[in-house]
């Protein structure tokens, strides 16, 4: 990957309503460029997907998000991708990470219930062969999502102070 594309993902990953023509303002590129470049990025798989992140907590969701650490035995001849791609099969399942540390996967959920994630425990993860255990953690409060911080009056700080830093080493500031 070129540090063009590098810099449009940058500028994509910190705002995704960018359109081509504003990111090629900022990198002093010409828009079709920039167009041609980000079709390639996504048909390369580099971007994987466009996303709004919300505060689930202002939105009055009643939504349940859990990490589940999960033990595998890995798979001859397949490692941990096996039960990996089993898990992120499942449409609770908000992602899945293979970690390093004291448990192999990081399953991330949204369940409409605490009840229902424990019966996505009890009955679909721990019920795949190769599961040692898992742990339950559920997630309390959100204070930074994606990079963003969720107070009002912290992200206007967070947004001076992201501007300073950019400023210091960014190649489009």
């Amino acid at each position: 990957m070129n540090t063009l594309e590098k810099n449009i993902l940058e500028l994509l990953s910190s705002d995704a309503r960018l359109g081509a023509e504003a990111i090629a303002s900022m990198l002093g590129e010409q828009p079709s460029a920039v167009k041609a470049l980000i079709r390639s990025l996504e048909e390369r798989g580099a971007i994987v997907k466009y996303t709004v992140i919300s505060n689930g907590e202002l939105l009055d969701e009643t939504a349940v998000e859990a990490l589940i650490e999960v033990k595998v035995t890995p798979k001859k001849g397949e490692g941990f991708d096996w039960m990996a791609k089993q898990i992120a099969a499942h449409a609770e399942v908000k992602g899945v990470y293979l970690m390093s540390g004291g448990y192999d996967l990081a399953v991330f959920v949204e369940c409409a219930s605490l009840k229902k994630v424990a019966r996505f425990v009890s009955e679909r993860i721990s019920t795949f062969e190769g599961v040692l255990s898992t742990a339950t953690h559920f997630i309390l409060k959100k204070y930074k999502i994606e990079g963003a911080l969720t107070e009002r009056a912290d992200r206007s700080e967070e947004r001076r102070v992201g501007k300073e830093c950019r400023s210091r080493w960014s190649p489009y500031h």
